[in-house]
């Protein structure tokens, strides 16, 4: 849209490049051309806005199969108005004086136009192409067949529009019949999915039952190891246990040879020290019976003071003394008297 100000009583338009203005005045054209910017009077002036930049149409619209199948059908327009002085003596392209603003929607019917014709094509393919086909070929064929149809629209150049190109972004059917056409491939997936699940498996029971296997002949030769470390230490508590005895024969030979020497000693000692007493006996025995009675008497009672405790005073009868003194050949106190 053009931008027009207002300065005492006059009015200025000033366009994009991308619009194309017409400026009548009294009947004649006194402006044509794109991106224009003059000065004019609105109640002398008439204006047409014609925008010649590339312009990009969405539609969407239903068609049914030769097997009787709804669909809906995605496609893109892109188009331009090469002529527009042609366009504007077709179509209600003018716009106020005052604001700018187009006065009708010529957008809207060129939108109309193309909408109608690349339905009333897309409709003639899909009314002869069943449903499977219109879903894996349909969006080559219905775009060819539009963009040959729109180009042999005689109305299009007439009204100075040129279709630069022509897209057509999906061709899907009813919910129903889509989630009906998908089963079978996602059946399919399952099944190499559960296929794939299963050789996944049989694969870990294959590996599982390696690891089994080795984890039994780890177990036994770990046995067999210790049988071995078993016998092994039997042997060696077997050597210790001779080796141990053949010691302590050896310590018991050495033990009873060395008592038995000892023995020996201790008897020789024995007969010598009982010789030596025997021979001390002996002599003393003679020496005793070369002495008389009184002597050994007078001995036998010295041995005996020796032995007996510490007497301070003793007191004698007169009886006793007497004895005493005739037992040592002495006169009793009588005999002196």
């Amino acid at each position: 849209m053009a931008d027009i100000t207002k300065r005492f009583g006059w009015r200025h338009l000033r366009s994009a490049p991308t619009a194309h203005i017409r400026h009548h005045k009294r009947g004649q054209l006194a402006h044509d051309g794109p991106g224009l910017s003059f000065w004019y009077r609105s109640l002398s002036a008439a204006l047409s806005e014609v925008p010649v930049n590339d312009r990009e149409l969405a539609m969407a619209f239903h068609a049914r199969t030769s097997d009787f199948q709804d669909v809906t059908v995605q496609a893109t327009v892109t188009y331009r108005i090469s002529d527009p002085a042609g366009a504007a003596t077709r179509l209600d392209f003018s716009v106020d004086p005052d604001t700018g603003v187009w006065r009708g929607a010529p957008l809207e019917q060129i939108a109309t136009l193309l909408t109608e014709t690349a339905q009333q094509h897309t409709l003639d393919v899909l009314a002869r192409t069943p449903l499977a086909g219109a879903l894996v070929d349909g969006v080559a064929s219905v775009r060819n067949r539009v963009a040959e149809g729109l180009g042999a629209e005689p109305r299009l150049p007439a009204t100075g529009i040129d279709v630069v190109a022509v897209r057509v972004v999906a061709i899907r059917p009813e919910a129903e019949v889509e989630r009906a056409l998908r089963t079978p491939a996602r059946e399919q997936i399952q099944q190499e999915a559960d296929r794939a699940t299963y050789e996944r498996r049989a694969v870990a029971v294959e590996r599982e039952r390696t690891i089994a296997e080795n984890e039994l002949a780890s177990q036994i030769e770990l046995a067999r190891r210790e049988e071995q470390l078993v016998e092994q230490r039997g042997t060696n508590t077997r050597r210790e246990a001779e080796e141990n005895a053949a010691a302590d024969g050896v310590r018991a030979e050495a033990e009873a040879a060395r008592k038995v020497r000892l023995a020996r000693a201790e008897a020789e000692a024995a007969r010598e020290v009982g010789a030596a007493r025997a021979e001390s006996q002996a002599a003393w025995l003679r020496v005793h019976a070369e002495v008389d009675t009184g002597t050994l008497h007078a001995l036998a009672a010295g041995r005996l003071a020796e032995n007996l405790p510490r007497i301070d005073s003793v007191t004698l009868s007169p009886d006793v003394l007497t004895g005493l003194l005739t037992r040592l050949g002495r006169p009793g106190p009588e005999a002196r008297a």
